[in-house]
């Protein structure tokens, strides 16, 4: 089996979920999915003292061909910008777009829900569009998603990073999932899914990120407020390959200082030898990622650099666990793998807590005594000593 097909094979297993890859035929409805009468899909909310406002970018690189669909011409991306915002101003964000709703529905949603695209739009964010900004200027943290997952499923993550004085890039990789708006218009679908994603995945989210990066901190930058930013704090997290895909990003880009990787296995060769000290977060599920585990890709990458570079493992976790579906899920009706003892709320919490207590220290400075070892509040997750 070659690494394409065999990458693909893995994202079947690990999406504990039941929601079927894309390009697969759906599912029979199942007697064990009970759709609620009425479905109000609302994320937890955030926990900081901002509001989380949001707007989206469209945005074009005319130096770059479409990787994966030449035919396209050049390279198109969605990106949502969260960003600290004042309390009781703008309106509520949709969750998707009604495109990017009919597709995730489609291709990602078990048959039996009875869960429409409008739904899927109207799922509550608590974040603001129009929100007017908070003053300051705050680290920017780029989000990058898991393959065949639109961007949208770490909208809780970009959110609580917002609410705690952060601005927040969540890219859409166009062609590697359910669906993201572009420009024109359009929703094109994920043109991978069919022979899984291809080796070059990684180096092009970096040239992906690179790209905003250079969009949003350039001399005439994309967003209206850019201002917001400052330059000099930049960090990235992603789950799955959009955490794999973060390490390579920092090797070829300088201006990210920290990273996160929430439970990517990461594809050979690893460029560690230059990360330059750089600090970066292993948090992944205790069942596949403890030292000594049966990924065993974590344990090599570890070792091959040196700076600051905490590994935390979640017992009970889910693949998922550290994106928004296993809440939405629940919400559904849709019934959580049977490994997935840690609940899809606390999932959430223990995500935010960890990831924007990383951010925290590596980005504004701010000793986070989470970090430091253990913690009785949190037993579920154990820090691994290689």
């Amino acid at each position: 089996m070659n690494r394409s097909r065999r990458v693909a094979a893995v994202a079947a297993l690990v999406l504990s979920l039941p929601i079927p890859m894309a390009g697969a035929a759906m599912a029979s409805p199942s007697p064990s999915v009970t759709a609620p009468a009425a479905f109000h899909g609302v994320l937890p909310r955030p926990t900081g003292p901002y509001a989380a406002g949001e707007e989206v970018l469209r945005l074009t690189d005319r130096d770059r061909t479409d990787p994966w669909v030449p035919s396209a011409g050049p390279r198109q991306l969605a990106v949502s910008m969260f960003y600290p915002a004042r309390r009781d101003t703008g309106e509520p964000a949709p969750y998707m777009t009604p495109g990017e709703a009919q597709g995730f529905v489609a291709t990602r949603v078990p048959a039996g829900t009875g869960l429409q695209p409008q739904d899927v739009v109207d799922i509550k964010t608590y974040a603001y569009t129009g929100a007017k900004a908070a003053n300051g200027k705050f680290p920017l943290v780029v989000l990058s998603p898991g393959f065949e997952n639109p961007r949208a499923t770490l909208t809780g993550l970009a959110t609580d990073l917002a609410s705690h004085g952060y601005v927040v890039a969540l890219v859409g990789h166009t062609y590697e999932d359910s669906g993201e708006t572009l420009a024109d218009g359009s929703t094109p679908g994920c043109a991978l899914c069919e022979g899984g994603a291809p080796d070059s995945l990684p180096d092009s989210r970096a040239k992906d990120v690179s790209f905003v990066l250079d969009r949003l901190t350039g001399n005439h930058p994309a967003w209206r407020l850019s201002h917001l930013i400052d330059r000099d704090r930049i960090g990235m997290a992603g789950h799955s390959i959009g955490g794999a895909s973060t390490l390579t990003a920092m090797a070829d880009d300088q201006r990210i200082l920290a990273g996160v990787n929430m439970d990517g296995k990461f594809w050979p060769p690893v460029p560690t030898d230059r990360l330059d000290g750089r600090a970066f977060l292993l948090l992944g599920k205790q069942s596949d990622h403890a030292v000594g585990g049966r990924e065993t890709s974590w344990g090599q990458t570890w070792a091959g650099w040196e700076g600051y570079k905490p590994w935390l493992t979640v017992t009970g976790a889910d693949h998922s666990s550290f994106t928004d579906v296993p809440v939405l899920a629940a919400e559904a009706g849709i019934p959580l793998p049977p490994g997935m003892t840690t609940s899809p709320a606390r999932g959430t919490q223990l995500t935010r807590e960890y990831v924007g207590a990383f951010f925290d220290q590596t980005l504004k400075g701010i000793h986070q005594p989470l970090l430091d070892g253990p913690s009785s509040a949190n037993p579920e997750v154990l820090f691994q000593h290689p």
